[in-house]
């Protein structure tokens, strides 16, 4: 039986056969730390991150690579950006599609009386309202947090207008580029981004155990932890300089370099064909599942407003035993459940029986999801009527 994987969403898979091999050649013919030493091994390490950095800001049109941080993965680089942004008294703006990486921390702040939250509430297609963002800013709001694009329904946020918005009010903007990263265009200037923060493991095609913080130039954020960098030893406090004011402790270095070669394949091949690829398979996804009797999709339904995640459900059915069986009968593998996204599925409606989900990469095939179609339809034929 065939094996089809679509929870890319989570994580990418298969890898470009470039990024293991990278990660390869770091074990076998390098292995040392990089910024930790003089040696040539040393200057190798240090070579394979520097390329992996301007690789990143090639990427997001990011004017010095210096200001790109390497982090555990997104919801570390998350942490760092609200903890270490916020003071006390602060307000912050956010919208109720947030993934956990950024509801805790926020939470968090909020039940230890730092800051105070204002959630604003998108609609069940999961769109977050310019406007209504505006009304929610008072005196006091320091920070405005959004995710780029859901992770449950895909749907992709106003990200420029939010921009232009936290610029008039003088606000810091924090994107969460979990989902986007690698397939959508992402432009810190043109944007007006302060702080991104992404994952290597998703569409980035590195491997898990990488993420990344951009931090625009003059921001003062106080780095989540502080130790070790490789720099400045003499010195009792935290360099001040990029990126070693956020990245304590030895870096993922065999990640870097997997994650650099993913990015070599994203700038090799081209965003746009990956993407359009992506959106052709879920596209072809959602046409053949508009004719499965009692299966409900949830989001725009409309690829030029979402990214390739599509959520769905079957009437009175829970979404983990839709997902149980399609592993376990069908050999394919997705995501049931709330998603990490409580919050979200509040939103549109499927808290209490949650969803399936299903994420597509440029690795996936027409056939695949052809194939998942008809397990689906063969599903839909054995409910109980």
């Amino acid at each position: 039986m065939k094996y089809v994987y679509f929870d890319n969403a989570a994580t990418s898979w298969p890898k470009p056969p470039a990024v293991w091999q990278a990660m390869d050649y770091f074990m076998h013919q390098v292995g040392a730390s990089p910024g930790r030493a003089g040696h040539k091994r040393t200057v190798v390490a240090n070579g394979m991150v520097d390329e992996t950095r301007e690789l990143l800001a090639k990427q997001f049109n990011i004017d010095d690579p210096q200001q790109i941080s390497f982090t555990l993965n997104a919801t570390d680089g998350l942490n760092t950006a609200i903890k270490g942004l916020l003071k006390p008294g602060d307000h912050v703006v956010t919208s109720s599609m947030e993934h956990n990486s950024v509801s805790r921390p926020l939470y968090f702040l909020e039940q230890q009386g730092v800051i105070q939250v204002t959630k604003v509430k998108c609609s069940q297609q999961g769109h977050l309202c310019v406007q209504e963002t505006e009304r929610a800013i008072k005196p006091n709001t320091k920070l405005l947090v959004v995710t780029h694009a859901s992770n449950v329904t895909g749907t992709i946020m106003p990200v420029k207008e939010l921009g232009q918005l936290a610029k008039k009010y003088n606000l810091y903007f924090l994107l969460d580029a979990s989902q986007t990263a690698g397939i959508e265009d992402i432009d810190v200037q043109a944007f007006n981004i302060d702080v991104l923060a992404c994952p290597g493991h998703k569409s980035l095609f590195g491997p898990q155990g990488t993420g990344v913080l951009y931090v625009g130039g003059g921001l003062p954020l106080i780095p989540l932890r502080q130790g070790g960098t490789g720099s400045k030893s003499d010195t009792p406090g935290q360099p001040e300089i990029l990126p070693e004011k956020y990245e304590s402790g030895t870096l993922n270095a065999i990640g870097i370099a997997g994650l650099g070669a993913g990015l070599r394949f994203i700038q090799r091949e081209g965003m746009e064909r990956i993407r359009l690829r992506e959106k052709q398979l879920a596209q072809r996804f959602i046409s053949g599942a508009k004719d499965i009797p009692n299966l409900v999709i949830y989001g725009p339904m409309d690829l030029d407003k979402q990214v390739p995640v599509v959520s769905f459900t079957f009437k009175n059915v829970k979404a983990g035993d839709v997902g149980k069986v399609l592993d376990e009968k069908y050999n394919i593998a997705c995501r049931a459940g709330l998603h990490c996204a409580p919050d979200a599925h509040r939103t549109i409606g499927t808290f209490e029986n949650k969803l399936v989900r299903f994420s597509f990469s440029y690795f996936n095939t027409p056939s695949e999801v052809d194939y998942a179609l008809e397990a689906l339809q063969q599903i839909a034929t054995d409910l109980p009527h």
